[in-house]
């Protein structure tokens, strides 16, 4: 599935954007019979409210969209989506009532308005099209847009489908659409290259644990993606109960989300040294998995004492952040599903992040507004770090207690990312009910944020 604009060459039918409080001054400047005909239908401009108005012979001459107030907007990521996804049929040129500040955000939702996950079912996306408005970036939003459908997909698609082998063939793909390369270690490869702790959580599975590498690139600041991709996490050992298990199809969230920046990157033609690294695993119960109480030895050389196998990403994501901070990199972002404390801490609409960098802290959160793509500045607070610390070896992939999971997470994972400068995603990568322009389902968290950013962090 393509996400784009229509063509401008084609007939369309105007649109007028009409806030709540804005219709009376609307109707003021129009002809009686179009009054008469809003008001008899009951349009007030409610969000998510539409109406076709027909001309002399019958066939609509224009419609009208609801935007609602500025405090309903305020609640909504995509408010003129809400509207698109129930406008008939059809093209659409935009002739009013969108403020220019929310275009580009208002263009992207409504192209996200025709995403439909379909592989295994028909589905009903909606059907109106936009023609992109003058002044917008067209190219760089139907961008934006299919990166989203990308990670959407991925996330969406179940274990069955989407193993680490599966994951490969998807980093692959992009390879080829964009002539970058891709190189993979698999299986007990790893203990020869040294990547010891990723062979360990996957070792138990169907399909054997592997590393893929990406790049593209060969000029300008070396940036460095790690996604966690642990393609279905039972817990292991500590089996988690039904109820925790139902979507762990999407444990591979940030494995998700860093092919679909990656997307972006290489889409709009970023002038960086990118480099892409997923460990896939499967996180299953055999005669060989690990067990709580093991001591697992790093590729950094930090022994890990395992505490509970359920937390397992951390543990892939460690031997990948020292591979990358081996290739001396400019920035390194990891992004992961990795903690329900950081949904008790901020709940499934905001991606939290850690960083030491002030400015890439700032840079983000202002992009994130222009994104429409929330995120939110979480801390490394050094106090907790004995927390981490266990005795029997260097570090605790578990801590004992109910407290700041989300931080200790983020603390034992900045421990293998070295001297590098290194922002990391704690996300939930999931759409829990329908919004507009979100189906509920796979969700990007922190991309566009991320690509908005990476000029002033960088430097680009």
């Amino acid at each position: 599935m393509t996400l784009s604009f229509a063509p401008p060459s084609e007939p369309s039918l105007p649109l007028h954007v009409i806030a709540q409080p804005d219709l009376d001054d609307w109707l003021k400047d129009q002809p009686e019979q179009i009054a008469q005909w809003v008001e008899a239908s009951g349009f007030t401009g409610a969000m998510g409210k539409v109406l076709l108005i027909p001309g002399p012979d019958g066939a609509p001459q224009l419609a009208l969209a609801g935007y609602g107030k500025s405090s309903s907007r305020a609640r909504k990521r995509f408010p003129l989506a809400a509207a698109a996804e129930v406008l008939p049929k059809g093209h659409y040129h935009i002739a009013s009532g969108v403020p220019s500040d929310v275009l580009s955000t208002e263009c992207l939702g409504w192209l996200l308005t025709g995403y439909a996950f379909d592989r295994y079912a028909n589905q009903s996306p909606a059907k109106a099209r936009l023609v992109a408005p003058e002044g917008v970036d067209a190219a760089r939003i139907e961008v934006l847009a299919n990166a989203e459908a990308l990670i959407r997909d991925l996330v969406n698609t179940p274990a069955s489908d989407m193993g680490p082998g599966q994951l490969q063939a998807a980093a692959e793909n992009l390879t080829q659409e964009f002539g970058a390369t891709c190189n993979t270690i698999l299986g007990d490869a790893l203990l020869e290259q040294n990547f010891p702790m990723i062979h360990t959580v996957g070792r138990a599975a169907a399909q054997a644990p592997r590393l893929i590498e990406m790049t593209w690139g060969n000029s300008g600041p070396k940036l460095t993606l790690v996604g966690k991709g642990v393609c279905f996490d039972t817990g292991g050992l500590n089996l988690k109960p039904g109820n925790s298990m139902a979507l762990m199809k999407k444990d591979m969230g940030g494995a998700a989300n860093v092919l679909g920046l990656a997307r972006m990157i290489m889409a709009l033609k970023l002038p960086v040294q990118l480099r892409v690294l997923i460990p896939a695993v499967e996180n299953s119960v055999s005669g060989n998995a690990f067990r709580p109480g093991d001591i697992l030895t790093s590729r950094k050389g930090l022994t890990v004492e395992i505490n509970n196998t359920d937390a397992e990403g951390r543990l892939v994501l460690a031997d990948a952040l020292a591979l990358a901070d081996e290739g001396e990199p400019d920035l390194i972002i990891s992004m992961a599903t990795l903690t329900g404390a950081a949904r008790v801490a901020v709940g499934s609409d905001l991606a939290p992040f850690y960083t030491d960098d002030d400015t890439a802290a700032n840079a983000l959160a202002n992009a994130a507004a222009q994104a429409a793509d929330p995120v939110w500045r979480m801390p490394f607070h050094e106090p907790y770090e004995s927390m981490i610390e266990p005795g029997i070896a260097d570090l605790d992939n578990a801590p004992a207690g109910a407290f700041a999971g989300s931080i200790t997470a983020a603390l034992f994972l900045r421990r293998f990312a070295g001297d590098s400068r290194y922002i990391h995603f704690d996300i939930y990568s999931w759409q829990p009910g329908k919004a507009p322009g979100r189906s509920k389902g796979g969700l990007g968290q922190g991309p566009r944020a991320l690509l908005t950013a990476l000029p002033e962090i960088l430097g680009l």
